[in-house]
């Protein structure tokens, strides 16, 4: 399986793919351009990602930005399975919630700090733990 990390800050970059280099092969990014890029290349490559966990706050293109260009990406090929999506951020405000699972169709959402446990609880909901 395949993850992507979109996360503009070296350390939570550096924790997040700790967790996730046991279950993924793991490709990182710095900013939702590069997220946009990766998946694009991704799915040309036909390898596409199972997973990305993907920052709300970053340069050139925010998260929910590039969440919403990858789903008008997806909708337009209809091939596959829509991928799972884990927004993280510094913010615990409901509105951005509720903004991202509605208008960005996230599959999940986690606060940061990332705790392993809780991303782990997050990728079993959505069936991408002992796969």
């Amino acid at each position: 399986m395949r993850a992507l990390i979109a996360e503009d800050e070296f350390l939570s970059r550096k924790i997040l793919l700790s967790y996730l280099t046991p279950l993924f092969d793991v490709d990182i990014v710095v900013n939702g351009k590069e997220a946009v890029d990766a998946f694009k290349m991704a799915g040309e490559e036909g390898r596409p990602y199972d997973l990305i966990l993907m920052d709300i706050m970053m340069p050139e293109v925010d998260g929910m930005q590039a969440l919403e260009i990858i789903r008008g990406e997806e909708r337009g090929t209809k091939t596959r399975r829509p991928v799972r999506v884990i927004m993280t951020t510094a913010l615990d405000d409901p509105k951005v919630v509720i903004r991202s699972f509605h208008d960005g169709e996230a599959s999940g959402y986690i606060v940061k700090p990332v705790i392993k446990e809780k991303l782990y609880a997050e990728l079993e909901k959505l069936g991408l733990l002992g796969k």
